[in-house]
């Protein structure tokens, strides 16, 4: 059923994030708002809640995953959740979960942000596609998958602004600060664990480089 939790997904997740923890690398995880956030987004939508609660809506369902995300890591993660990306980050543990900010931009913002305060040079954006494509391949079926793109021209195939539960592998205004910083994002499937190992070591995988 689609809108139960992935108790597997979790647990495979965990289990990986702490291969790479033992091995001392460290770990900022942002984490979205799934379907939940936009059932609950498209319910107030339909009961005429403008967009700005609409994406106060929004964040709070990112800061409850991140709570939940934050327990699951008991011991190894941060006391607390980043709440505002813009304040001073304490990397005294080894794994920081933070949710979503603001309304007028998605959690990829914060994820750019932070990278910028820690002087991070690559994202990695856990989703349930494969690769970006040109256009939505649930619409198209000449739609083109996308193993590299600059910013400039991944920008061209994005919508310009921001709206609460937008639908795409990683937002304008996100894009644009990334863009700005030169910060490199990966688009892959999240629930491919060995490709994402791939991705953690260095090695080659399956994903969309946007830089």
């Amino acid at each position: 059923m689609p809108d139960t939790i992935d108790i597997e997904f979790l647990k495979e997740f965990k289990k990986l994030i702490l291969v790479h923890v033992e091995k001392g690398k460290k770990f900022v995880i942002i984490t979205g708002g799934g379907k939940i956030c936009r059932r609950y987004q498209e319910a107030a939508e339909e009961m005429g809640i403008n967009s700005h609660e609409r994406d106060l809506i929004g964040i709070y369902s990112t800061r409850f995953n991140a709570e939940f995300l934050r327990i699951l890591f008991g011991t190894l993660a941060a006391n607390d959740i980043i709440l505002d990306p813009n304040l001073p980050i304490s990397a005294d543990k080894p794994i920081i979960i933070g949710g979503g900010h603001t309304p007028g931009n998605s959690t990829d913002h914060v994820a750019v942000t932070i990278a910028k305060q820690l002087g991070a040079k690559k994202i990695i954006n856990l989703s349930n596609i494969d690769y970006a494509y040109d256009k939505d391949p649930n619409k198209y079926s000449d739609a083109k998958k996308i193993e590299k793109i600059s910013w400039k021209d991944y920008r061209a195939l994005i919508p310009k602004e921001w709206n609460p539960g937008l639908s795409t592998p990683f937002d304008p205004i996100a894009s644009e600060m990334a863009q700005k910083e030169k910060i490199e994002v990966v688009i892959m499937n999240g629930k491919n664990m060995p490709n994402l190992d791939n991705c953690l070591h260095g090695k080659e995988f399956d994903g969309t480089h946007i830089r």
